[in-house]
């Protein structure tokens, strides 16, 4: 009822429900500057229709409103628009890619097509002049086309062709106009001219143009469309040509001549220009070019040229989109831009009607231009980062965000009332890292050449000379809280602080020190503040599974004095760092690591007080930040904002391992590079990296709050995550294990009365755990312990010493592995372990495991391992009671 109803214009009228997601998008900066920009409206309205990551926008420039087609997974590779305006169709590429035919009048997805090429997903559409037949090219190496009708609820095309990998990657498809039956593709080299019916019989026949063909430069082909004459087609190329396909050749006797359009023959080749033409399109009578030059001419028929627009500050053109409404024009051709007239063969007043259509103009270095034809004025409407947004941060008192990319653009906006404030570039590097100053008065900015530059935060000018003392691109920046010290790491695994200092009444930034504190790529800089004092603290994290903390009050010029440097993990692999909230009387600092665990270390000893299951959703948590407390929110209630490979999410605090606390939401399909909160914590940000563009997420807390309520209280959501649940034969498992350790430790053969409880001693939990599929590394087991055993020690004095069934299963489900152990990371441990054989299986000498397990890592005892063996090898061997000999080569 909503598409029936539907009409122009309504898209922006209808009021927002309200969402019942914790994350809503709400704006997106940026877009795919490869796809096409469509106008939809019609008029002197400025509506733009385009693809930003995996999201279409429709944005109106003139209200300043965006509203977002969001359904794919992936990242949108390719995208078309009905002759009307009022149909889209999206493809993605990737896992599970989707087709997808949205109402733009209405905002609604009216059809899914599900498993369209599952192999590699779309890498071209088109969509027939009728609106009912959707046309695809898959993206894999050998391409399939298929024909839809989408307005069918199938899932099957009505007919579809695999291409012979000689013809090329075929990227770009258009329907004839006049005949839906009837398309045509084109690689760089070759076109393919295609009829199709509906007994699922294609036809098609590919033609490839050599310089021998017309004995001149050809060039590589861009875009192929039907001439509105029904007789030709035309194909664009770099060399500035333009190919005539014929469907009757002189050449040949008409007799031996195929029905087009399979018998479609390059009959002539036209040299229109010297630049590159990139964009070829028919309208109404016209022939419409758009080349690297940033030229748009209108040509008749014939090809000779009626029109041109140029301007000195258009790049190459990517798109043209041209608006429906049609004016009466003083004067058909202007004399100021008519070279030629048009043909007698051409309708005057359908060519006059085409050379006084509004379009709009898009350009491969991310730009768009509203283009006047009366006054052949260009209007700039949007103006993008062109190359990967790295970096985004938002200013601590206002509601400014600041957004950097690889193109050296950097630009500010009020992400209150959506308005674009300032830019610079920088032409000699990419941006890859920004961050503002407590106060709010700097901004500084880190660089792909290993410079930094400290700007002022409103006018974005140099606040002093760049300073250069990387030696490759800088990764992280960060100021300490009291504005005194800057520090940066960089991709060679330095940390290198910067001081104030005061030179001629002017605050400046110079130099004090650097160090080499890592031996592989730094995931974190972190500034905090002494307990003990108001001096900053700096601590930085690498993957090298050290953490080091630096001195700052006692480093001096080229001497950065390191206090601690810590291992924070054995095995996995810290990937970010934050300071976790006053949650308890106890100070921690939070990590995460790349198998899906937090980490709770003590601030002063360094000591891991507890370990916790992190959200699971894909992927590890890349950056994490704690969310500022809004205003109208509970001053103790505190939440964590965080970004995976590809998603953007919340955490209810404190982290206990419960799932129903956190929720995610895919922000960048081929990830995220970057993430920024707003100074009240209504707001996030994330910026996309390759996708090119930054987006604005709106926070809503009750939202996630309802969710983690909905999950269940105090065990239920623990429950649900063990095998089978609380009536599961696991859970009736563990309890006989939990059990069996109480009579255990009271000695199995006791002839006295048995004291059943509810608890069993801290020494019982790696028997426990083991007994149930849990095999812990020594270092693990003492970590499991000492957080039981000191859980109440900051709060009472006292140790624990024993632990009830429901706290153990906490423990168990917040340290065991995230995803299971699997036959994969056991084979794959080997393989390290081992070597190849003559045959070329991976194999390992038992001389060389033995070795192996009593030298290297947690050491094992021969008696140790004379056990595990003995456990081990009872069953297969079919004895008991000996042990063996480990010593002995043949044993």
């Amino acid at each position: 009822s909503l598409v029936w109803a539907a009409k122009p214009g309504m898209l922006f009228q209808k009021e927002r429900e309200s969402s019942p997601h914790s994350l809503n998008l709400s704006w997106v900066f940026g877009y795919n500057s490869s796809l096409a920009v469509h106008s939809l409206m019609d008029g002197e309205d400025r509506v733009l229709l385009y693809v930003s990551s995996h999201t279409v926008v429709i944005h109106d420039i003139l209200g300043n409103r965006q509203y977002h087609l969001q359904g794919h997974a992936n990242v949108i590779s390719c995208l078309c628009v009905s002759e009307d305006k009022r149909w889209v169709a999206t493809a993605d590429q990737g896992p599970n890619a989707l087709i997808i035919v949205w109402d733009s009048f209405s905002g609604v997805p009216v059809h899914t097509i599900f498993e369209s090429h599952p192999e590699d997903g779309v890498c071209a559409i088109a969509i027939s002049q009728d609106a009912k037949y959707l046309v695809t090219i898959s993206a894999g190496t050998v391409q399939r086309v298929c024909v839809w009708r989408w307005t069918l609820p199938t899932e099957k095309p009505l007919c579809s062709t695999e291409l012979r990998p000689e013809f090329g990657y075929q990227d770009y498809v258009i329907f004839n106009p006049q005949d839906p039956h009837e398309f045509v593709s084109n690689s760089k080299t070759q076109v393919i001219f295609y009829l199709w019916v509906t007994s699922a019989r294609n036809d098609l026949v590919a033609s490839l143009l050599s310089p021998q063909t017309f004995r001149s430069v050809v060039g590589r082909f861009s875009q192929t469309v039907f001439h509105f004459n029904n007789r030709q087609a035309l194909t664009g190329t770099s060399a500035g040509k333009v190919v005539v396909w014929d469907a009757v050749d002189p050449r040949t006797d008409p007799k031996e001549q195929q029905a087009r359009p399979l018998g479609m023959t390059p009959t002539k080749m036209v040299s229109v220009q010297k630049e590159s033409l990139t964009v070829l399109q028919v309208l109404e009578s016209c022939i419409v070019t758009g080349d690297a030059k940033g030229q748009v001419k209108f040509y008749d028929g014939e090809l000779l040229l009626l029109s041109l627009y140029s301007h000195s500050k258009v790049g190459p053109i990517r798109s043209l989109s041209f608006s429906m409404a049609l004016r009466d024009p003083p004067d058909a051709f202007p004399a100021r831009s008519r070279p030629f007239l048009a043909s007698e063969s051409d309708s005057p007043n359908s060519v006059s009607l085409a050379l006084n259509r509004n379009f709009i103009l898009s350009t491969s270095d991310a730009t768009v231009f509203h283009v006047a034809t009366d006054s052949a004025d260009f209007e700039k409407v949007l103006e993008e980062a062109k190359k990967a947004v790295s970096a985004i941060t938002c200013h601590p008192q206002q509601t400014l965000v600041a957004v950097g990319s690889h193109c050296g653009l950097l630009k500010v906006w009020d992400y209150r009332h959506t308005k674009y404030l300032a830019s610079r570039i920088f032409p000699e590097a990419g941006i890859q890292c920004l961050s503002y100053d407590p106060k709010g008065h700097f901004l500084a900015a880190g660089f792909t050449d290993g410079s930094v530059h400290v700007l002022d935060a409103i006018s974005l000018q140099s606040s002093c000379k760049e300073l250069r003392f990387s030696q490759g691109p800088v990764t992280h920046i960060s100021f300490s809280h009291n504005s005194q010290y800057l520090a940066t790491a960089d991709e060679k695994y330095s940390v290198i602080v910067y001081k104030k200092v005061l030179q001629n009444g002017c605050s400046c930034w110079e130099h004090l020190a650097g160090l080499d504190s890592h031996y592989k790529p730094i995931r974190s800089i972190l500034f905090g503040v002494r307990a003990d004092s108001n001096e900053p603290r700096l601590l930085s994290l690498g993957e090298d599974r050290q953490l080091v903390e630096y001195d700052l009050s006692s480093s001096i010029k080229d001497h950065l004095v390191v206090t601690h440097r810590d291992r924070v993990e054995q095995s996995a692999v810290p990937l970010c760092l934050a300071w976790y909230p006053q949650l308890s009387a106890e100070s921690f600092i939070l990590t995460a690591n790349n198998c899906y665990k937090m980490k709770l270390f003590n601030t002063t000893s360094k000591i891991c007080r507890k370990t916790l299951l992190g959200p699971t959703y894909g992927s590890p948590l890349e950056k994490i930040q704690v969310l500022p407390v809004t205003s109208t929110a509970d001053p103790k209630q505190h939440y964590l904002v965080y970004i995976t490979k590809d998603k953007v999410g919340l955490q209810i605090l404190p982290v206990d391992g419960n799932p129903h606390k956190s929720s995610a939401f895919i922000c960048h399909p081929d990830g995220a590079s970057d993430l920024a909160s707003s100074y009240d914590g209504r707001h996030i940000f994330t910026a996309g990296g390759s996708d090119c563009t930054a987006m604005k997420w709106k926070v809503n807390l009750s939202a996630l709050d309802a969710a983690a309520f909905l999950g269940g209280e105090d065990m239920i959501p623990f429950y649900n995550l063990l095998d089978g649940g609380r009536e599961g034969e696991f859970f009736r498992e563990l309890e006989d294990y939990f059990y069996y350790a109480q009579i255990c430790n009271q000695g199995v053969n006791t002839l006295e009365n048995r004291q059943v409880s509810t608890h069993i001693p801290l020494e019982e939990i790696p028997s426990v755990m083991r007994a149930i599929g849990f095999y812990p590394s020594e270092e693990e087991i003492e970590e499991m312990i000492n957080e039981v055993k000191f859980s109440k020690y900051v709060d009472t004095g006292e140790q624990v010493t024993e632990i009830n069934l429901e706290d153990f299963i906490k423990l168990y489900i917040n340290h065991r592995p995230a995803l299971g152990l699997s036959m994969k990371s056991l084979q794959r441990a080997f393989q390290v372990l081992g070597y190849d054989n003559e045959k070329g299986d991976k194999v390992i000498d038992r001389g060389d495991l033995l070795s192996l397990l009593q030298c290297r890592g947690e050491q094992m005892t021969e008696d140790e391992l004379a056990q595990c063996l003995t456990t081990l090898l009872d069953r297969r061997n079919g004895r008991r009671g000996s042990e063996p000999d480990i010593s002995d080569p043949s044993g």
